[in-house]
C-alpha cells in the first residue's frame, strides 16, 4: 500500500495580497487539514519543512513583494531549512513560466483554480464536504465569504481577468453552507467580497442575485453583520440598498470602488458609467439609506491624467463627501487594454495626486468623526494592543478602516463582543469611546 509523501510534514502557507486572496489560502488550509497533513498560516518560527507561497500579481508593488518572498523562502530551501516549496496564487497564474526559469529552486508554480492539482502533490484529494468546515485564518468573530470568482468586467487598467478568468459565481446553497459552518466556529461578522459584487447570479441564475442571497444569509443564527465589499457602480442593483435598509443584519455599509469621476478619464479607464451618473447612484443611496457610510477607492494618474481632470476628482471627492477612501496610484500593467496608452504621468506627480486626495479626505473625516463625539454606537471589539482595546463599528471594515480606541487601563472588554460604546473623542481616522 502507498504512503503519503508528506503524511508527517507540516506545510506554512504564507499570504500575499487581498483579502480574496486570504480566503483561497483558508481553502488551502481547510483541505490540507482534512486530508490528514497539518497545515499552519504564517507562522514565523515554524519548523514546517513545506511551504506554500500564494502571490499577489494586482500591482508592480503587490507583485515586487510576492517575489521578494518567494525568493525569501528560495534561500531557505537552498539553506537546507526547508524540503519544498510551492508557489500558487495571481503572480503564477500570470507569470508561471517565467517564474520558472528565474525561480527554479520552487518545486511547483500553480495558477489560481489549480488546488486540486496543488493538492495532488501531497496525495491528497479535494473534499467537496469540507466547504462547510473552513479553516479560519482572520480572528474568530470575523469571515471573509467570496461570493464569486473572476470578472467579467472590461476595465482598461486591471489585469484581475488575466489571473482569475471571467465571473463564476458560487450557488447560494453553497454560500449558506459555508456561512453556517462559519457561525458554528463563533463568527459573528460576514463580509462578502468578490472582484465584483454586484455581478453575482448573472451566470447562474440569469439575473443578479446579490439582493436574494443577502436575504438568506440574513437567515443564518449566529451572524450579525453582514458586510459588502466591492461593488462595480455601472448598472449598480439598487434593491440591494433597499435590501440593506429592510434588514438590520447587513451593515449600513457599500464598499463601492469608484476609480475616477471625470468623465473623459472613467471613458478611458472604461468604467461604463459617467460623472453625473456616479453622483445620482451615491445621492440614492444616501436616500434610501440615510445611515449609509460609503468606502470608494480612487485611481490617479492613469495614462493621459490631465492637471484639469485630476482637480475635476478633487472637486468630486470635496463634494460627495465619502466616509471612507483610498487612493491607489497607476500601475502599468501589461497585456492590459491601457498598456497600450503611454504612461505619461510621472510618479512624482502620482504621488502627489495621491497625497493630495488624501488631505481633502482627512479634512472630510475628521469633520464626520467630531460629530459622532457623544454618541453611542454598537462597536465590536477585535483585539487588544498595550494598553487599549480595538474595536469598529458597523461603518468600519477590519484593517482599512476607522478604528475605536479603548483604554484598556480603565475598562474590561472581551474580544469578539459586541458593546455599546459611548464616543468621547475623535481625530482624523480614529474614535476615542468608553462603555456606555
Amino acid at each position: 500500500m502507498k504512503t503519503r509523501t508528506f503524511e508527517t510534514k507540516k506545510v506554512n502557507v504564507i499570504t500575499l495580497g487581498c483579502s480574496k486572496n486570504l480566503v483561497d489560502s483558508e481553502n488551502i488550509l481547510t483541505q490540507l487539514n482534512g486530508n490528514g497533513i497539518e497545515a499552519v498560516h504564517e507562522e514565523d518560527n515554524s519548523n514546517a519543512p513545506v511551504v506554500i507561497v500564494n502571490t499577489c500579481g494586482f500591482i508592480d508593488l503587490a507583485k515586487e513583494e510576492s517575489v521578494n518572498t518567494i525568493l525569501e523562502q528560495a534561500d531557505r530551501k537552498k539553506a537546507g531549512e526547508i524540503e519544498k516549496l510551492y508557489v500558487t496564487g495571481c503572480l503564477s497564474e500570470r507569470y508561471k513560466n517565467d517564474l520558472e526559469q528565474e525561480i527554479p529552486e520552487v518545486d511547483d508554480y500553480f495558477g489560481t483554480l489549480e488546488l486540486p492539482a496543488l493538492l495532488h502533490k501531497f496525495q491528497a484529494d479535494y473534499k467537496h464536504e469540507l466547504i462547510g468546515n473552513r479553516f479560519v485564518t482572520t480572528p474568530q468573530h470575523y469571515a471573509y465569504l467570496k461570493i464569486s470568482e473572476g470578472c467579467s468586467r472590461t476595465c482598461s487598467f486591471c489585469a484581475i481577468p488575466l489571473m482569475r478568468g471571467k465571473h463564476i459565481s458560487q450557488p447560494i446553497e453553497a454560500l449558506i453552507k459555508q456561512a453556517e459552518g462559519l457561525a458554528k466556529k463563533g463568527v459573528k461578522e460576514l463580509m462578502l467580497i468578490a472582484q465584483e459584487l454586484t455581478y453575482y447570479g448573472l451566470d447562474i441564475y440569469k439575473e443578479r442575485s446579490l439582493s436574494r442571497l443577502l436575504k438568506e444569509l440574513c437567515k443564518v443564527e449566529g451572524i450579525e453583520w453582514i458586510r459588502l465589499h466591492y461593488a462595480y457602480p455601472s448598472k449598480f442593483p439598487m434593491d440591494v440598498l433597499e435590501t440593506m435598509r429592510d434588514e438590520p443584519k447587513i451593515c449600513n455599509y457599500l464598499d463601492i470602488p469608484l476609480q475616477h469621476a471625470n468623465d473623459d478619464v472613467l471613458k478611458r479607464m472604461r468604467r461604463q458609467i459617467t460623472q453625473e451618473e456616479t453622483r445620482d447612484l451615491i445621492n440614492q443611496a444616501r436616500k434610501i439609506v440615510p445611515e449609509i457610510a460609503i468606502r470608494t477607492t480612487l485611481l490617479v494618474g492613469f495614462p493621459g491624467e490631465t492637471e484639469e481632470e485630476y482637480q475635476d476628482l478633487c472637486e468630486f471627492v470635496s463634494e460627495m463627501e465619502f466616509e471612507r477612501v483610498g487612493v491607489f496610484q497607476y500601475s502599468h500593467e501589461e497585456n492590459t487594454i491601457a498598456h497600450e496608452l503611454a504612461d505619461d504621468v510621472v510618479d512624482e506627480i502620482k504621488k502627489e495626486r495621491a497625497q493630495g486626495i488624501m488631505d481633502i479626505q482627512r479634512e472630510i473625516s475628521l469633520s464626520k468623526n467630531e460629530d459622532k463625539i457623544d454618541a453611542v454606537l454598537k462597536v465590536l471589539i477585535d483585539r487588544k494592543e498595550g494598553e487599549n482595546y480595538y474595536g469598529r463599528t458597523e461603518y468600519d471594515s477590519p484593517e482599512v478602516d476607522n478604528e475605536v480606541i479603548i483604554d484598556a487601563t480603565k475598562f474590561y472588554c472581551r474580544i469578539g463582543d459586541m458593546m455599546d460604546i459611548k464616543i468621547i473623542d475623535a481625530v482624523e481616522f480614529d474614535l476615542y469611546g468608553e462603555p456606555a
